[in-house]
């Protein structure tokens, strides 16, 4: 094999490498949410690298399903959840 075919190997696999490293220690902190809108609850769960991450995108998961339009889900996401749990 010639020697710019082994570098660019190389360097293909060390970039693929790190793509998969770092997409395994993204979800440290794991949460699950419910929320109550407009009479409705659905409850979801979400990981991050932050607690806050893993928490509002939980939070927001749960209100896109019960939730229409822009406005009411602006209003969802900023209502308290009805349950919110650390699972990881």
């Amino acid at each position: 094999m010639k020697k710019p075919v082994l570098v660019g190997i190389v360097i293909v696999l060390v970039i693929l490498g790190v793509i998969v490293y770092s997409s395994f220690n993204l979800a440290s902190h794991r949460y699950e949410a419910c929320m109550t809108f407009n009479g409705q609850t659905n409850c979801r769960t979400a990981s991050g690298s932050t607690e806050a991450f893993a928490t509002r995108t939980a939070i927001s998961n749960a209100c896109a399903a019960i939730a229409s339009g822009v406005t009411d889900s602006i209003a969802c996401e900023q209502s308290q959840p009805a349950k919110l749990t650390k699972l990881k």
